[in-house]
């Protein structure tokens, strides 16, 4: 999951890294919420870090320090990406997909059945991309290792998981 990018980045480190040095040809996806898509939508500029316009700028994938996401970005609210994760993007070196809320809370359902484990809205946006590319696997008969990062719990967003239980 890409909100600001601090997981994203310390997940993938030592992988890009492998492929930074010619080790290894690894694919990675940031995926990020259709209603706060600082990667798929923004703009590569310098803007502040916070929206009190108090912190340094740096540069980043922004909406505007202005920008007030929906409540519907499923904890995945920041205006911009890390600086870092941001320049891995500029460069070609990891894709990025933003996905709607509703498919991001069906994912999370189908991995609590199946893993006993309820995902924190904010990894459930990567669990939903983990769960098509191992569809597209299934479809093509290709073996692949994918990994995602399953960053918290979704015990503190019950209130959440049932707005979507009802609709």
């Amino acid at each position: 999951c890409a909100g600001g990018g601090s997981n994203l980045g310390g997940l993938i480190s030592p992988f890009m890294g492998e492929k930074l040095r010619g080790e290894a040809d690894y694919h990675f996806i940031a995926v990020e919420p259709a209603s706060c898509p600082s990667l798929t939508r923004g703009k590569y500029v310098y803007d502040f870090c916070d929206t009190g316009k108090v912190c340094p700028m740096a540069k980043m994938y922004t909406l505007g320090s202005g920008f007030i996401p929906s409540a519907n970005a499923g904890g995945l609210r920041y205006h911009g990406m890390s600086s870092v994760v941001s320049e891995l993007y500029d460069q070609g070196l990891i894709e990025a997909r933003s996905v709607e809320q509703t498919s991001v809370f069906e994912a999370a359902e189908q991995f609590a059945r199946v893993e006993g484990i309820l995902p924190a809205p904010e990894s459930s946006h990567a669990i939903r991309v983990a769960i098509d590319e191992a569809l597209k696997c299934k479809e093509t008969g290709e073996e692949k290792t994918n990994l995602f990062g399953l960053t918290g719990t979704g015990y503190f967003d019950m209130v959440a998981y049932e707005k979507y239980n009802n609709g």
